[in-house]
């Protein structure tokens, strides 16, 4: 039986286990919305509903309680400027999690934990999300057409350019006509002594020497 156990140990040492809380809390405050798995989340939301609590306080002692735990003073400044005063008439139950199902190889169950949101705050996040997406999707359009321009540029460019690089191998054409025509004493059908045919003086006289001997 679970007698005394107040806590999942996570399968880590007590300071191993203190960053890893630390580190989910801070991405918490930071990104209003992580994956993890379900065993840490439950971890995680105890602290984090308990961090909210003290930013709700606001005062000075509640703020250098909460920054001495958070690793990122972004998330400190967040977390009492913006996070705190969403849950001003909430009496607790800041957090959630979602559970998604099992992942590949450790077969670990993930679970979505993300800060709870009332209806008009969920319709301001879709709104902005919209418009970040239609802003992203305007500027790749953009873009399309300045590269379809320079593109059309370039053939440009390219069209004005190809006459001149024709008159440049006229020239060279030329010289590898002169080349190939023969130059004269070259040719081994010629006889005589500049030739070294096989009917020369030479082999003639040889031939007659034989015959008298």
């Amino acid at each position: 039986m679970r007698h005394r156990v107040s806590f999942r140990k996570l399968s880590r040492t007590h300071e191993h286990r203190r960053a890893l809380l630390r580190n989910l809390v801070t991405s918490l405050f930071l990104h209003e919305r992580i994956e993890t798995t379900v065993a840490k989340a439950k971890e995680a939301r105890r602290v984090a509903e308990r961090m909210i609590t003290f930013a709700k306080r606001g005062d000075l002692s509640a703020r250098r309680h909460v920054d001495s735990y958070l690793f990122d003073e972004d998330a400190t400044k967040k977390l009492f400027d913006t996070i705190a005063p969403w849950y001003k008439e909430r009496a607790g139950g800041y957090t959630r999690i979602i559970r998604k199902g099992r992942r590949l190889g450790d077969a670990g169950e993930i679970a979505v934990f993300e800060l709870v949101k009332s209806e008009s705050q969920k319709a301001d996040d879709r709104k902005r999300r919209i418009e970040a997406a239609e802003a992203k999707d305007l500027a790749k359009a953009e873009g399309g057409k300045k590269a379809k321009a320079a593109a059309d540029e370039a053939e440009a460019a390219e069209g004005d350019e190809k006459p001149k690089k024709g008159k440049g191998k006229a020239a060279p054409k030329k010289a590898a006509a002169g080349a190939s025509a023969p130059k004269p004493g070259r040719g081994g059908k010629k006889s005589g002594p500049a030739g070294g045919g096989k009917g020369g003086p030479q082999q003639k006289t040889t031939r007659t020497k034989k015959g008298g001997e």
